[in-house]
């Protein structure tokens, strides 16, 4: 049965996982991003009421 064979597919595993884990992250991780968030303001704000056109 050559499916059970873990020969080809232990060392696939492992570098699979080396790189997701050790690489892979100070790629993600060094992207910025343009929309920063902004706190909101704690007052709220009124509500404008809508100007039906038909009405």
């Amino acid at each position: 049965m050559p499916q059970l064979n873990p020969s080809p597919w232990f060392p696939i595993l492992l570098f699979a996982w080396l790189f997701f884990l050790a690489i892979m992250p100070g790629k993600v991780m060094s992207y910025f991003f343009n929309n920063n968030p902004t706190m909101k303001s704690t007052q709220k704000s009124k509500p404008t009421p809508w100007n039906w056109p038909w009405a």
